[in-house]
């Protein structure tokens, strides 16, 4: 019943930004947290960013400063604004609803970075 839809990857070049969207669809009762992974190829998954249901924010170290993540508690949204994009930043972007009993997955979008 419930859906995760991401959204705003595409390609650009280094240098450049991107804002991506994720819009849950369905019923969630509660979130504790609305989050932001990637997985490059042949990498492991990793955190991006994350927002806890108190409103605080984290990043990894290797975007601190280029991304902010921001969050609709009401419209149960989530956006990625990314700038100063580096090669380094291409991979697959998935965002993450936790609830108190479930996690959802979006289906993930592309995010590539090249001249």
């Amino acid at each position: 019943q419930v859906q995760v839809v991401e959204s705003g990857g595409g390609l650009v070049q280094p240098g450049g930004s991107l804002r991506l969207s994720c819009a849950a669809s369905g019923s969630i009762r509660t979130i504790r947290a609305m989050d932001w992974y990637r997985q490059a190829p042949g990498k492991q998954r990793e955190l991006v960013a994350g927002s806890s249901s108190g409103g605080s924010t984290n990043y990894a170290d290797s975007v601190k400063g280029r991304f902010t993540i921001s969050r609709d508690n009401a419209k149960n949204t989530v956006a990625l604004q990314m700038n100063n994009l580096k090669p380094e930043d291409t991979a697959v972007y998935y965002c993450r609803i936790s609830s108190l009993l479930h996690v959802y997955w979006g289906q993930g979008t592309q995010v590539t970075v090249s001249s």
